[in-house]
């Protein structure tokens, strides 16, 4: 066969969640060619890697990534590829930098420094979803880039374009605009639509709205991604409004970081699953991703109220500046409960910050809002305050918030696929974006059994894979693309924590891209074989 590479006498998680068996696996370029179960006649090849005691499985797909400037920044991109991630799905959460224009692009990346870094470091020359993933294509010195990456066309841009930051109903000719954009975006590659329902501008589109961008989406087999309109206070009725919305357009539904947190959701997994397992029932096409972890993370300026954020990050920063508004902000903030906290008002000793992006604020990295100001001998709500406007609304933070019992729940569910909602800036970041695949495979497969280690394997790799309708990953099969990983079940776990977050994992000694080696003997190579992953447009959206 002349097999560029064979993988011997390893342990097959297939993919699709039956038992594991023992086998060869051939390679040749770029694609699994040949496998040879235990019993049959050994394979060769030019190079073969003895892998007994090591698991043979598809690459892992993280459904939920912020990774849409530092794949353009960073050629390692250890936290992902370290992983085993060979694919990101970017564009999350209604914000990302493509479709723009000059305007939309300067204001979009003041929203979300706190994510990805204002960008001044990148030649940021696109302003199409093609363009943007041309650029994903050519990488670094036209290379290409660390690990595969597919896009999100993100809601909260799109209405930023077309009608800035106003909070009130698109017209007629701003909602075709709006049609128009989407309907270009999945035409040049794109896989779906984003929306973040607690963020400024996105979060002031109504159903109607969403529905008929959502009717766009669903013409071109794409699915809808909501970080929905709350999960705190109102979370179940939240996750209802989406299941309702996507079933009147015709649309699939995939729901992001799909958690049930703050104290009034403790133990209310089981309502949220049986909501969609009747929605399931009645023929609904519905995914879901998660993390394995119970704090959640985002920017310090996303806790604030809607109406705070309308006009854009500069009319933020002036209502923060003027006594009157900021007192009035406090208040919705600490006595009703912001929309932007989910409805559920704040508490300070649960808001750690994890990152600032003004050198001099470094001191409050590490420290909840409460921490800080008793040490300052103020009230929380100047500490927080202070941090939004010195920092420029820059600051990110960790949110203690979740239920460990409803984590697991959540994902032993058969829609269930892991997502790392990793944000890679700051000081002190989420250990997710370094960990959350090992976790899953380590602490929550082999610690506590929370699922078999071949569903789990099932859950990170074929599972995303049908959601983004890709017909050659997600599986260790003859003719499906070498986007494959190697780890030892008995060690892989996440060396990323609260304390060291940057940590990279333990246990996945290979992992391999297009069969090209980006981590190799534990160590990361210098490949960059990812290249953007655009989904052709179903025929009946032409």
């Amino acid at each position: 066969m002349n097999l560029d590479l064979v993988i011997r006498d390893t342990l097959v998680i297939d993919g699709t969640g039956t038992p594991g068996h023992r086998a060869d696996v051939g390679i040749k370029d770029g694609r699994i060619t040949a496998i040879h179960p235990e019993g049959t006649p050994h394979l060769t090849g030019a190079r073969t890697i003895e892998a007994h005691g090591l698991a043979l499985s598809p690459g892992f797909i993280d459904m939920h990534a912020h990774s849409d400037l530092a794949l353009l920044r960073d050629p390692d991109h250890s936290a992902k590829a370290a992983q085993g991630v060979t694919l990101e799905v970017l564009g999350q959460d209604g914000l990302s930098y493509a479709p723009v224009d000059d305007r939309t692009l300067t204001e979009v990346r003041k929203a979300i420094t706190g994510w990805n870094g204002d960008g001044s470091d990148i030649d940021l020359d696109w302003r199409s979803v093609g363009g943007y993933l041309d650029r994903l294509d050519h990488g670094f010195d036209g290379n290409g880039i660390a690990v595969n990456a597919a896009y999100l066309i993100p809601q909260g841009t799109v209405r930023m374009y077309a009608m800035g930051w106003e909070d009130r109903e698109a017209t007629a000719q701003e909602l075709d605009r709006m049609r128009q954009l989407v309907a270009d975006g999945l035409e040049q590659g794109a896989v779906g639509m984003s929306s973040g329902l607690t963020y400024t501008p996105g979060m002031y589109a109504p159903d109607a709205e969403l529905t008929e961008l959502c009717k766009v989406v669903a013409r071109y087999g794409g699915y809808y991604c909501p970080h929905h309109r709350s999960y705190g206070a109102g979370a179940l009725r939240a996750y209802e409004e989406m299941v309702e919305l996507t079933r009147a357009a015709g649309c699939a539904l995939h729901l992001a970081h799909a958690t049930m947190n703050f104290g009034v959701n403790e133990g209310k997994a089981p309502e949220l699953l049986d909501l969609l397992d009747r929605a399931l029932a009645t023929g609904s096409d519905i995914t879901l991703d998660t993390y394995p972890y119970t704090p959640g993370c985002t920017t310090l300026a996303a806790m604030l109220p809607s109406w705070a954020g309308e006009g854009g990050p500069e009319t933020v920063l002036a209502r923060l500046r003027d006594d009157t508004t900021a007192e009035r902000i406090r208040h919705t903030m600490e006595v009703v409960g912001s929309d932007g906290c989910h409805g559920v008002p704040i508490d300070w000793g649960t808001i750690e910050i994890s990152g600032v992006s003004a050198p001099g604020l470094a001191s409050f990295v590490g420290r909840t809002v409460a921490e800080s100001a008793r040490a300052r001998g103020e009230a929380p709500w100047t500490t927080a305050r202070r941090l939004l406007i010195d920092d420029g609304l820059g600051s990110t933070i960790l949110q203690h918030v979740g239920h460990e019992e409803n984590v697991r729940a959540i994902m032993r569910h058969r829609v269930h696929t892991g997502g790392s909602d990793g944000i890679l800036q700051g000081d002190k970041p989420h250990p997710r974006a370094y960990g959350t695949f090992p976790h899953y495979l380590g602490h929550y497969t082999r610690d506590l059994g929370v699922l078999p280690l071949e569903e789990m394997v099932a859950h990170l790799t074929s599972r995303p894979a049908a959601r983004l309708r890709l017909p050659d990953r997600g599986l260790i099969k003859e003719g499906y693309r070498a986007d494959v990983v190697l780890f030892d079940p008995e060690t892989v776990a996440a060396g990323s924590t609260f304390e060291r977050p940057r940590t990279l994992p333990t246990g996945i000694p290979y992992v391999l891209i297009d069969g090209k080696f980006v981590i190799e003997d534990g160590r990361r190579t210098d490949v960059l074989a990812g290249r953007a992953v655009r989904r052709t447009p179903t025929p009946s959206a032409r």
